[in-house]
Formats: structure tokens, C-alpha cells, sequence
């Protein structure tokens, strides 16, 4: 028990901890070697800028408009993902032929295809949903299809033998089998999904945090360009978090659920 209840309370005092000593290690540096705020703000200064810009409207409007497509373009990927993973999970001759087209769509640098986005969608939202979702449905897709082929033959053969139809077989076999492996490209997904509208509105945006990113720097505001660095790295952790409490509730019986609700209790 004791064992259990330390290890609960591990992440409740380790990550505090850790945060502390690298805005610690941050501020020595800082001030030991004289660094100018242009280049790098001490953690006083950051913190002092991101009260001012959480403070603005402003602020909100752009980490709303970040938000929905980020949230677009993910949903978009996981349905693509979904449906096509299965689908070359189910027909390998399907997956080895269309393999080199796909593996292709993923190594072609996606900051190159902003410009055509742009000229084809506009530097609204639809351009950053795209690339949103460009970048989510590779890892969504690989995973989704894995699950489907991880099936156990021999789970397979108890099924026939118990003369379940197709609807039983995909509910109480695939659909367990094949979920958290979903949920685990749901995971990498949304990382990069994030990752695809902030690139795409550094480069092409007129709106969202990303555009923010850039405002910042052409006004050589380093502490307000660490805030609005922040504020992204807060709306990752939070959406992320949001994938992973979808996790627990959808799968809690999954040997990976399980074993991380016993660590955090």
C-alpha cells in the first residue's frame, strides 16, 4: 500500500519539481552570463508578458481560431485514418499496392505544400485544417491498421465455432482488439495535428497563435514571444490530455489503462 500511495503522489511532487529547477537553471543562466532580453527574457519577464497577453481578448480569439482547426483537421484525420486503415488492414493486396503512394504523400515536406494551400484555400482556416489533418492521418491510418491485422487467428476460429455472425465477430473481437491501438494513433495524432496548424499559419496565416508566433518576432518581443510559446505548449498538453481521459473512459479495461490508473491512482 504504501508502494501504491507513493507512487500516486510521485507525479504530484516530481513534475512541480522539475518545473522548478529548469526555470531555476533558466534564471542563473541567464543572469550569470549578462544575456540581453532580446535574446533570451529570464523567466520573471516571461511570466510577467504572458499575464499581460492572457489578459488581452485578443489572445483568446487567436488560441480559439488555433483550437477549431487543429480539433477540425484532427476529427477530419481520424475518420480518414480510420476508414482507410481498416480497409488496407482487411486487403492486403490493397495495402502493398497502394503502399508507395502513401509512404510517398508522407515524405514530401509538408512546409512545401503551404503556398499551394494557400493559393488553392485562401489563408483562412481551411488551408491549416488541411494540413492539420495531412499530418495526423498517416499516424492514425499505420496504427488503425495494425490493430486490424494484430486480430488473433485463434480468437478468430472460436468465433466461427460458435457460429457468431460478422456484427458479433467485429463487436466482441475486432472492435476490442483494433481500439487501443486506435487510441494510440489518436495520441501521435494529435500532436502532430497541432503541429500541421501552427506551421500552417506561421507561414500562411493572418490569425491564430501561430500567426502570433510571428507578430512577436517582427516585433523583436522575445518575453511576449516566450508567452505565446507557452500558451501552444498548454494547448497541446490540454488536448493531449483530452485524447488520453477519452482513453480510460472508452477502454478502461485495456492492460495499458489499467496499469497507468494504478500509477496515478
Amino acid at each position: 500500500m504504501s508502494r501504491h500511495r507513493a507512487m500516486r503522489l510521485l507525479p504530484w511532487i516530481s513534475t512541480p519539481l522539475l518545473l522548478a529547477a529548469f526555470f531555476l537553471l533558466w534564471d542563473t543562466f541567464v543572469r550569470v552570463y549578462d544575456i540581453s532580453e532580446l535574446v533570451l527574457p529570464p523567466p520573471a519577464t516571461v511570466f510577467d508578458s504572458l499575464a499581460d497577453v492572457v489578459t488581452t481578448p485578443e489572445t483568446w480569439q487567436h488560441a480559439r481560431v488555433t483550437a477549431t482547426e487543429t480539433i477540425s483537421g484532427f476529427l477530419i484525420a481520424l475518420g480518414c485514418g480510420i476508414a482507410v486503415g481498416v480497409v488496407l488492414g482487411k486487403v492486403p493486396w490493397m495495402e502493398r499496392s497502394l503502399r508507395p503512394l502513401i509512404v510517398a504523400s508522407q515524405v514530401v515536406p509538408k512546409v512545401a505544400l503551404i503556398p499551394l494551400f494557400v493559393i488553392w484555400f485562401g489563408f483562412g482556416m481551411t488551408s491549416k485544417i488541411i494540413m492539420s489533418a495531412m499530418l495526423a492521418f498517416f499516424p492514425i491510418m499505420l496504427n488503425v491498421q495494425l490493430g486490424v491485422r494484430s486480430v488473433d487467428t485463434g480468437q478468430r476460429e472460436v468465433m466461427r465455432s460458435l457460429n457468431a455472425s460478422r456484427w458479433q465477430t467485429f463487436k466482441h473481437l475486432e472492435l476490442k482488439s483494433t481500439m487501443p491501438y486506435v487510441f494510440t494513433g489518436m495520441e501521435v495524432g494529435i500532436v502532430f495535428a497541432i503541429i500541421g496548424t501552427i506551421v500552417g499559419e506561421y507561414l500562411g496565416g493572418s490569425e491564430g497563435l501561430g500567426y502570433l508566433v510571428v507578430r512577436t518576432l517582427n516585433e523583436l518581443n522575445a518575453p511576449a514571444l516566450f508567452a505565446i510559446i507557452i500558451l501552444l505548449s498548454t494547448l497541446g498538453l490540454t488536448l493531449y490530455f483530452i485524447v488520453n481521459s477519452l482513453k480510460r473512459f472508452i477502454i478502461p479495461w485495456h492492460e495499458s489503462v489499467y496499469n497507468q490508473q494504478d500509477i496515478n491512482g
